[in-house]
């Protein structure tokens, strides 16, 4: 679970709940069914009408990766390629085929046996840059839809407060209705503003940040199975690949115990 997409959510509404609360109101008069159909509806209408649904379809796997913690392997990729690179400066990049069994990322295991394979390093690189590039177009989709939601939720509020108070002002004969009527109608903006900043445009952000991160650790991997390629100094190979996993790298000590050589799988590529 990724505790900071949870506590941003519940900290954003209970915030504004409890300033609610300070200045007099009660969590019930927050309540409008009509609002909630009007706004939540209307938006999930017109992002239906935005995307085709060969794309809305994957609305759940958008959600679990927003809500789910995940390091996309860049930690045990710099481990593997660092043994691989060693390896191959010693015994010969064949020496590295049996190796793959070990490798249960898709991208490197690709990558490597390209290498292995004798592949021109153009070549390589277009085909794993091409890889990069599919899963940022994949990504963006993902993003857009919530982006779109997140547009069109406070205008949906705003149509939603037009219609009750066309209904107020058409019934006008009981004053002391008039104000709950009208409070009730600024309900569906309300509902739309706070949707669109608590919850769609912040899933939009998670999704970018977490899509900069995959595509990190893919470029990572590529600049890693390049150098192998090009016969580069392990030690060389460390420094490229450091500047890509920054401080999520442990020790000198800690990474090299107990490493098992295998590349996480990242869900999505």
């Amino acid at each position: 679970m990724d505790l900071s997409t949870v506590l941003g959510i519940l900290a954003g509404f209970s915030a504004m709940i409890i300033g609610y609360i300070l200045e007099g109101g009660t969590v019930g008069s927050l309540g409008g069914k009509s609002a909630a159909i009007i706004v939540f509806g209307g938006t999930a209408g017109a992002v239906l009408t935005s995307f085709p649904l060969s794309d809305l379809k994957n609305l759940p796997t958008w959600f679990k990766i927003a809500f789910t913690a995940q390091s996309f392997g860049t930690v045990e990729a710099y481990s593997t390629l660092v043994r691989f690179a060693e390896k191959a400066r010693r015994e010969g990049l064949l020496s590295l085929e049996q190796e793959l069994e070990t490798v249960t990322d898709r991208y490197t295991r690709q990558g490597m046996q390209l290498v292995i394979d004798g592949t021109d390093p153009e070549i390589t690189r277009e085909i794993l840059e091409s890889n990069i590039a599919v899963l940022e177009k994949r990504h963006k989709v993902g993003i857009a839809v919530f982006e779109a939601a997140g547009g069109y939720a406070p205008t949906m509020g705003i149509i939603g407060t037009v219609m009750g108070l066309v209904m107020v002002l058409g019934n006008l004969s009981d004053p002391e209705a008039l104000s709950h009527s009208i409070a009730a109608a600024f309900l569906a903006t309300l509902y739309g503003v706070a949707s669109a900043n608590l919850i769609y445009f912040p899933l939009a952000t998670k999704l970018k940040m977490k899509d900069k991160a995959e595509v990190s650790a893919m470029e990572m991997v590529l600049d890693g199975i390049l150098s192998i390629q090009a016969g580069e100094n392990p030690s060389i190979l460390k420094e490229k690949l450091k500047t890509h996993v920054g401080s999520s790298l442990p020790s000198e000590e800690n990474s090299s115990e107990g490493v098992s050589g295998k590349a996480a799988v990242s869900e999505g590529r």
